[in-house]
């Protein structure tokens, strides 16, 4: 007589509670996992975490409250035995990278089938890496290409790009950080010569678009 296969306890992690509840419909139809928890900020998720001690947390990207790549690296210093899978909308190779950086076993797509949902949950939990080749390609693109403008920059410009992209002009930038503003703009025009972008705009719309800045994230 064959032994029914382990149930995988599974902590739900997502701020909207429609799409919850569709995620939970979906994983009533497997019959080895159990949704043990529900969670609709990080916060609520970091602590669901040490009460319950899921093996699998499906952790939404754009959590409120604790963010979701914070999260996870205080997953994997205190529980490395919970296993998370990201589900999002957003596939932008930022958080792509972000993610994987921060360690979690896949970055999952909401619009895929339930059955590859239910599939991945059980991969997951059996210890496999769920990064396919395409997006290893683009976490490797990124890391090449864009990583390597970010790092170009100095931590003042960093600091300066912020403001920028918060619309501030050079003296209200040279106000904040108590520079000259001439210096403010000897910084925006390295930033911009970095970053091979010809306006400020350019260069806000490319700091939110690969992650680096909060902004929208249909950029």
């Amino acid at each position: 007589m064959n032994n029914p296969p382990p149930t995988i306890r599974l902590l739900l992690a997502d701020d909207h509670p429609a799409t919850r509840a569709g995620i939970r419909a979906i994983l009533a139809q497997a019959s080895d996992i159990l949704v043990v928890g529900e969670a609709q900020d990080g916060y609520e998720a970091q602590r669901l975490v040490a009460a319950l001690r899921p093996h699998i947390l499906l952790l939404d990207l754009q959590m409120p409250g604790l963010r979701s790549a914070e999260l996870e690296r205080w997953v994997r210093a205190h529980y490395p035995e919970t296993i998370t899978l990201i589900l999002t909308a957003h596939e932008r190779d930022a958080y792509l990278v972000g993610m994987a950086d921060a360690g979690v076993a896949g970055f999952l797509g909401k619009n895929r089938p339930p059955e590859q949902l239910i599939d991945a949950i059980r991969r997951a939990a059996h210890g496999e890496i769920l990064f396919d080749v395409e997006q290893l390609t683009r976490i490797q693109r990124w890391r090449a290409e864009v990583g390597q403008r970010w790092h170009s920059l100095t931590d003042r410009e960093r600091q300066v790009l912020t403001f920028v992209a918060q619309g501030k002009t050079d003296q209200q930038i040279a106000e904040e950080l108590h520079l000259h503003v001439k210096t403010v703009g000897n910084h925006v025009s390295s930033i911009l010569s970095k970053l091979n972008v010809a306006t400020r705009t350019e260069a806000t719309v490319w700091a939110i678009r690969e992650g680096f800045i909060d902004g929208p994230v249909d950029l």
